[in-house]
């Protein structure tokens, strides 16, 4: 049986996992005053970040609509799997469901399921490539969608910010957390809740501190051992590298990967953000 998985572009594929063939990237749009952009490969990072930092106010930005991913299922497959952002924190679920619900009507016995990723960035890469990995080992459609759906059930996500602007403009931290962060320069550890809403999970004075109780929160995690870490991150490739070098040392991870933003990504991670996943 052939497959295709779609993603949001919030799903921050490599390059080389984009030409495998097996995925499909449906682009989100971005606003930053009056330049919009469009998240697919002809986004540029560097002019994004400029854009962001100039201008007061909060960047915004716009899910694919329903007709968008309807065209990325006619690609002639027999299994299509969705995988979106979280469903709590942008409208891209629901337009991918909508997108499914018309593809049935003129496609009734076809085989789509949309998963809500409960996560962003790295958890969606970590979701798309489970999915690939079931499905091109053979695993039935029923058995690619149990699977995959335990396995985002047991994902964790966290994220540490170097600037936090973007949420703060976005609304997204609560006034005191602004007052305190910009006052004593605090480095928040966030995360995701089971359903997928941001939530803090500790802070530090320094995002050296900050990435080393990541990993100490991943260590103490049992359920960590034999899964991929996905670490993406914002202009910070190094900081990437120093994560994934603590994480070989103190965690019993199979593998780990990393992965640059893209720009949904890149607006709510900003410049030296990362974000991980497993």
């Amino acid at each position: 049986m052939s497959f295709k998985i779609i993603v949001d572009s919030c799903c921050d594929l490599t390059p080389a996992m984009l030409r495998s063939g097996c995925f499909v990237s449906v682009p989100l749009t971005i606003r930053v005053g009056d330049t919009v952009v469009t998240d697919d490969a002809s986004f540029d990072q560097a002019a994004l970040l400029w854009r962001m930092k100039e201008s007061e106010k909060a960047p915004s930005s716009a899910c694919p609509s329903p007709a968008q991913y309807l065209d990325a299922m006619e690609c002639g497959a027999d299994d299509i799997y969705v995988v979106t952002l979280s469903a709590l924190l942008s409208g891209s679920h629901n337009s991918a469901a909508q997108a499914r619900a018309m593809y049935l009507e003129e496609h009734p016995d076809a085989r789509v399921h949309i998963f809500n990723s409960c996560s962003a960035s790295s958890g969606e890469v970590l979701t798309a490539l489970k999915i690939q990995e079931l499905a091109s080992s053979g695993k039935d459609f029923e058995t690619v969608v149990s699977r995959t759906s335990r396995y985002i059930n047991e994902m964790q996500t966290l994220f540490v910010l170097e600037n936090l602007d973007n949420l703060r403009k976005n609304g997204r931290l609560t006034r005191l957390q602004s007052i305190v962060t910009d006052t004593l320069k605090i480095k928040l550890l966030m995360g995701s809740t089971p359903e997928g809403e941001i939530c803090k999970r500790g802070q530090a004075l320094s995002m050296k501190q900050a990435l080393g109780k990541m990993i100490s929160m991943m260590a103490s995690d049992e359920k960590h051992a034999g899964r991929t870490l996905c670490i993406t991150h914002c202009n910070c490739l190094e900081r990437a590298f120093y994560l994934k070098e603590q994480a070989l040392k103190s965690c019993r991870f199979h593998d780990v990967i990393i992965c640059e933003t893209g720009g949904i990504s890149t607006v709510y991670a900003n410049d030296g953000g990362i974000v991980a996943a497993y």
